[in-house]
């Protein structure tokens, strides 16, 4: 990797990493606004919102703390938390419910088209992307 693209990673990461504390944090501060991502099959919406947020906020100290040879590890779980997140913000769509300024059914469904970059971003920061390309077999 070019010494470029090598801080480029690192500054993603550490963008990442910030942005995931802020948001966990956001989760315990401000958790109102986080129940309209919270599918209404699911139980105790305000737990989930807590226990989501300490989650983000534990990946986002891995993100910026990990050890470089664990941050790919890292780079997938985080890809994960974004993955698994995603039916709320489906939820959120579907439902039609407001919250953080996502007061209309476009503005709900762009936030749908950047969760795919947020996978994205954490795979590619961490260095994720290389646990996920195919290994070539050995031919005896």
């Amino acid at each position: 990797m070019s010494a470029v693209l090598a801080t480029a990673a690192t500054a993603g990461r550490l963008l990442l990493g910030a942005f995931l504390v802020f948001a966990g944090v956001g989760h315990l501060v401000v958790t109102d606004e986080f129940l309209a991502q919270v599918p209404p099959f699911l139980p105790a919406p305000t737990l989930v919102v807590v226990l989501s947020g300490l989650v983000e906020i534990a990946v986002g100290l891995a993100v910026l703390l990990a050890p470089a040879r664990r941050r790919p590890l890292v780079g997938l779980a985080v890809a994960g938390l974004f993955v698994a997140v995603f039916p709320g913000n489906i939820s959120q769509y579907v439902t039609g419910t407001d919250g953080f300024g996502l007061d209309t059914d476009g503005a709900r469904a762009t936030r749908l088209l950047f969760q795919p970059l947020l996978v994205a971003w954490a795979l590619w920061c961490t260095g994720a992307w290389r646990l996920l390309r195919p290994r070539p077999r050995h031919r005896p």
